[in-house]
């Protein structure tokens, strides 16, 4: 079966985008997916993902990490189907869809889109690091050279501890530089570093302004190593957070045909 995918990529965190609507595509089981994201054999990304009809909204997104499983929201990801929905002229700058998490809007202006994540109740903090969840679950550590950090190292060993083991978690390390919060992010289900992560840098925007890093009390601008991105947000007095937003640019980078 022929199927034709686009390809995006939202600061360097890169996915293979199929358009579902008609249902056609039903044979991308674990090990298909997993080949398709594959870098050397494949087409290569961090992801894959369906736009689907859904009653009453604009679209469904269906998203699978590079392993090939289901998993929870990807931030990043749901800029980029929101980016290629528009190409295909399901939208016309606005979104309304749902995704694994539940319904999200977005606006897309030329490549920038801004995501409007789920609100955020409870962050737990702990000796040396934070735990939340903004759609997936997050592990935040501050770190004083976060470029020597190594990441794939570090990130694997506390995404396999005793706690996470059994579901997992993404890992981020974060240090503020001059004018931005610089990110690093170890993902669960692609099981290495990352160039970005949107639910990430939307976490540690969250801690840094708990933990007085941010670099707004209402924003956090963000440096990942595929690029900048933005999250802005509303902070209550209890350290909660709503009306949260993940913004940045969501580029198309080719399409083609491809035998599964």
């Amino acid at each position: 079966m022929q199927v034709h995918f686009y390809k995006y990529e939202g600061t360097g965190n890169d996915f293979v985008l199929i358009d579902n609507r008609d249902g056609k595509t039903k044979e991308l089981d674990t090990t298909k997916i997993a080949a398709l994201c594959d870098r050397r054999f494949g087409i290569g990304a961090d992801g894959l993902m369906l736009l689907q009809h859904k009653q009453g909204y604009d679209f469904e997104m269906v998203y699978y990490n590079s392993d090939g499983r289901t998993t929870s929201m990807c931030g990043n990801g749901g800029r980029c189907i929101v980016a290629f929905a528009n190409r295909l002229g399901v939208i016309k700058d606005k979104a309304h869809f749902i995704a694994i998490d539940g319904e999200h809007i977005a606006v897309v202006k030329n490549d920038w889109v801004s995501l409007k994540m789920n609100d955020v109740k409870k962050i737990e903090e702990n000796n040396d690091h934070f735990f939340l969840d903004t759609g997936s679950p997050h592990y935040v550590k501050s770190v004083k050279d976060v470029r020597s950090v190594n990441v794939f190292e570090e990130g694997k060993a506390i995404r396999n501890n005793e706690r996470f083991k059994e579901q997992g978690t993404n890992v981020n390390f974060i240090e503020r530089q001059g004018g931005h919060l610089f990110v690093r992010t170890y993902e669960r289900g692609v099981e290495d570093e990352t160039y970005s992560c949107g639910t990430g840098v939307v976490a540690a925007a969250l801690v840094a302004s708990v933990n007085g890093s941010s670099t707004g009390a209402d924003h956090c601008g963000i440096k990942t190593l595929g690029g900048e991105l933005n999250v802005k947000f509303k902070k209550n007095v209890d350290n909660t957070f709503t009306d949260i937003w993940l913004e940045g640019t969501a580029t198309f980078v080719f399409e083609g045909t491809v035998e599964i």
